[in-house]
């Protein structure tokens, strides 16, 4: 590490301690994370890390002072660091202590205010904010050494970047502002479908068509384009020519000023062109226990050339009745690939993995600690004012 680096992250060394012992292998929950930040282990910055950061299975991480606008996405690999990468593809830099837009179809890469010292036997994991998925908003977290993204390797220690590429609309961001979240591992838990299978028989996972027969490498689910009863309406497509999204504001903007709806056409699904960004849902309710979090697989190419929900993670108590989630569907951010792909109803679009916390956390997904989309059937990003029908 560099004498700058070391004036960047001056605790690297002293966060681990001695006689810590590793706790049970799986996700730490809320209560966790909160003694990790507040003991100044494993995740650390600079600016206090606010309560409102720790959601029930993840930390929301935020933006820091400075956006680097980049000729290409790169992953920095195992010889080099972000900043040495940087110093290649940089064409400029952006300030972004008092706001600033990133341009849609435009690629930044934003040193974040978290940094992390993970320990022997624990690992992290990052995915967009559902709000940022929604949005069209490309973002995913770098590392220095990094062969993956999104991925943070046992026992790295060192500061994480976004990566972030607006596809549908510019937006407005700022030091602080949070798009993407990370979850910390213990271990390497294991993953086999006879293991969801039985958890799906105890608490049932998923209401509607799909359920155990459709258990293969994660809980497979459908999507619904057969439309709302009363309005026909079965997704939303984002419009090309828009004003910019501020991200911090939150049921500010006029819905219809950025999407048109989409209707069903008599059971014949829908046409995705790959110039488009919808917004659709799943057929089935969705229900996350509390001692679990969820991850929706990104894309897989045996089910179409398409790729589905960009903000993956699910947290403990989505869809759950005792925290106000009966009959929560997923939302799905849908775009096709290269060609046009027709999408009916009923086909499957992804699978969801589950996997254990180490305890039930403090706090679970819903309205008593501000998630914006319990009980959720279609719905667009806490950004917009509710669609009314004209």
């Amino acid at each position: 590490m560099s004498a700058q680096d070391s004036e960047l992250f001056p605790t690297l060394d002293a966060v681990e301690g001695e006689g810590q012992t590793d706790l049970t292998t799986g996700l730490l929950p809320s209560q966790l994370l909160r003694e990790a930040v507040a003991q100044g282990r494993e995740i650390l910055s600079p600016e206090p890390i606010g309560d409102d950061q720790i959601q029930p299975a993840s930390l929301d991480l935020r933006l820091g002072e400075l956006a680097h606008r980049v000729r290409a996405s790169f992953l920095p690999g195992p010889r080099a660091r972000v900043r040495d990468k940087l110093d290649l593809l940089s064409m400029h830099c952006i300030d972004l202590t008092s706001g600033a837009v990133l341009e849609k179809d435009c690629v930044y890469i934003v040193p974040l205010l978290e940094y992390v010292s993970l320990r022997k036997r624990t690992s992290a994991a990052a995915n967009p904010k559902s709000s940022t998925g929604r949005l069209d908003v490309f973002a995913r977290v770098i590392t220095d050494y990094g062969t993956e993204f999104d991925r943070i390797r046992e026992g790295y220690r060192g500061p994480l970047f976004a990566e972030i590429s607006p596809r549908a609309f510019s937006i407005l961001v700022r030091t602080g502002s949070r798009l993407v979240q990370l979850r910390v591992r213990r271990g390497s838990p294991g993953f086999s479908d006879t293991a969801l299978r039985r958890l799906h028989e105890e608490v049932g996972l998923i209401e509607g068509p799909a359920g155990p027969g459709t258990i293969r490498n994660g809980l497979a689910f459908t999507v619904d384009v057969a439309g709302e009863e009363a309005t026909g309406i079965v997704g939303y497509k984002a419009r090309r020519h828009t004003d910019v999204i501020d991200i911090d504001r939150s049921c500010h903007y006029d819905a219809r000023d950025f999407w048109e709806p989409v209707y069903s056409h008599k059971g014949d699904g829908i046409v995705l062109d790959p110039n488009d960004f919808h917004i659709l849902a799943s057929r089935e309710a969705v229900f996350v226990p509390p001692d679990h979090a969820a991850e929706m697989l990104p894309y897989d190419t045996f089910v179409g050339e398409f790729r589905v929900h960009y903000a993956g993670f699910f947290d403990p108590g989505f869809g759950a009745p005792e925290s106000g989630g009966a009959g929560s569907r997923a939302v799905l951010e849908v775009r096709s690939h290269e060609v046009p792909f027709l999408i009916e109803h009923g086909q499957i679009v992804g699978r969801l993995l589950y996997e254990r916390l180490i305890a039930r956390p403090d706090k679970l997904y819903g309205k008593t600690i501000g998630s914006s989309y319990q009980r959720q059937g279609l719905a667009l990003s806490k950004h917009f004012k509710p669609v009314l029908p004209r």
